[in-house]
C-alpha cells in the first residue's frame, strides 16, 4: 500500500491534467448547447410512412424528426411497407436509400404503391458508390433526394422529374458530447473500413504515428503494407454508432477520410460519377463537440468553415503535419471543436433537413 501511495504522489500531473482537460472540454460543449437558440417549427397535417434503411443513426434522426414535423408517421419495414401502406393510408411514402436490406420485389411494391395514389420518395444517401443501382431505383418514384450534389443530372437524365439535393445531418439523439473515462482517450482516431484511399493514407503516416496513442477502428485493416507496425493501434470489425460517440468525445483529434468513387474500389459506380457532398461522419463527428480533420470535397465549405470549425488536408504530408501541429494546441483546438459543435446543432439536423424535403414534397400542395 505504502509503495502504491508513493507512486500516486510522484505522478499524479498526467491524470490530473488528463481529467481538467475532460472537465474543460464537456463543460464547453454543455455551454454551447446551452447557446443555440430553440427552432420552432409548424407541424403539418400530413400523414407519412417512413420505410428505413436498418442503419439507427440516420434511421432514428429521421424518424424522430417525422415526428416533430408531421400530424402523424409509421415506420414500416421493407418487406411490409405494401401492406402498411394500404393499411395506413399514408399522404408520403418515404424509402431510405432503397439498397441493402430491401427486397427483390422492392420496385414492385412501390409501383404498386404509387397505383394506390399515395405519392412516394427515395432518399438516396450513399451515392455515388451504388448508382449503377440507384439510377434505376429512382425511375419508380415521384420524387428523389440525393445526398450527393453530382448525382442530381444523373436521374434527371435518366428520366426523373423530380430530383433534389439534399446533404445528409447528425442525429443529436445519438451523436453528442459525452464524458469519457481513459479507455476513450486517443491522440489520434479513425473510424471507418479501409478502403484503399484510406490504406495508403495509412501507409504514408506509420512512422509518424509510432509514438502516439492511436486508435483505428474498421474491416479490412490487413490490406496495409505496414500492418504488422499499425496492429497493435487497429480494433477490427464493425462499431456500432452508439460506441463511436466516446471515441469521438475522447480523442484528440478524429480524422475523417471520404471514401474512394472509383468503379472497382468496392463500389457499383460503372459511370465513374465523382464524390462531391461531405459524408454523414462529417457531422456526426462534429455534432459530438469532437476536433476534426477531414479530406477535402467540393461542397464542404457550404456547410462548415475550414480553419473556423473544421479542419482540411489534401494528401498525408499535409495530414501529418496537422496533426503535429494541433496535439501541441489543445485551447485552439477545443475551440474549433466547439465551434463546429454550434454549427451542427444549429443548422445540420435531421429537424431541418425533414422540413426541407416535405416542402420539396408538397410545394404544389398535394396531400
Amino acid at each position: 500500500m505504502k509503495s502504491l501511495m508513493n507512486e500516486m504522489a510522484n505522478a499524479p500531473g498526467e491524470a490530473y491534467q488528463a481529467g481538467y482537460n475532460e472537465g474543460y472540454r464537456f463543460g464547453g460543449c454543455r455551454a454551447v448547447l446551452d447557446r443555440i437558440p430553440a427552432v420552432s417549427r409548424e407541424k403539418r397535417g400530413w400523414r407519412v410512412l417512413y420505410v428505413p434503411q436498418g442503419f439507427e443513426a440516420i434511421d432514428g434522426g429521421v424518424a424522430a424528426a417525422l415526428q416533430e414535423a408531421v400530424h402523424e408517421s409509421r415506420v414500416a419495414s421493407p418487406e411490409t411497407m405494401l401492406q402498411e401502406a394500404e393499411q395506413f393510408r399514408p399522404d408520403l411514402v418515404l424509402v431510405m436509400n432503397a439498397l441493402h436490406v430491401f427486397p427483390a420485389d422492392h420496385a414492385e411494391q412501390i409501383s404498386r404503391i404509387r397505383e394506390m395514389g399515395m405519392r412516394t420518395a427515395v432518399w438516396f444517401v450513399d451515392d455515388p458508390y451504388f448508382t449503377d443501382d440507384t439510377r434505376n431505383l429512382s425511375l419508380f418514384y415521384d420524387v428523389v433526394f440525393t445526398h450527393e450534389m453530382e448525382c442530381v443530372s444523373l436521374y434527371r437524365d435518366a428520366g426523373c422529374r423530380e430530383v433534389h439535393y439534399l446533404p445528409l445531418a447528425a442525429n443529436p439523439q445519438v451523436f453528442r458530447p459525452v464524458r469519457t473515462g481513459p479507455e476513450h482517450r486517443f491522440d489520434v482516431c479513425f473510424i471507418g473500413n479501409a478502403f484503399w484511399n484510406r490504406v495508403e493514407l495509412f501507409d504514408h503516416l506509420t512512422e509518424f504515428l509510432q509514438d502516439k496513442k492511436v486508435l483505428i477502428a474498421g474491416g479490412y485493416w490487413e490490406r496495409l503494407t505496414n500492418y504488422d507496425r499499425l496492429a497493435r493501434f487497429i480494433r477490427p470489425g464493425w462499431i456500432p454508432p452508439e460506441e463511436t460517440v466516446p471515441y469521438y468525445n475522447g480523442s484528440k483529434i478524429v480524422i475523417n477520410i471520404h471514401r474512394p468513387t472509383l468503379t472497382g474500389q468496392d463500389n457499383r459506380n460503372g459511370l465513374n460519377i465523382t464524390g462531391g457532398s461531405i459524408n454523414p461522419r462529417t457531422y456526426e463527428i462534429a455534432a459530438c463537440g469532437a476536433f476534426q480533420i477531414t479530406d477535402v470535397r467540393s461542397d464542404l465549405t457550404s456547410y462548415y468553415h475550414p480553419g473556423d470549425d473544421i479542419e482540411t488536408f489534401r494528401d498525408a504530408a499535409e495530414l501529418r503535419d496537422k496533426i503535429a501541429y494541433y496535439l501541441e494546441r489543445e485551447q485552439e483546438r477545443q475551440q474549433i471543436a466547439w465551434r463546429a459543435l454550434w454549427t451542427t446543432r444549429r443548422d445540420h439536423t435531421f429537424g431541418d433537413r425533414i422540413g426541407r424535403l416535405l416542402e420539396a414534397v408538397f410545394a404544389d400542395g398535394s396531400r
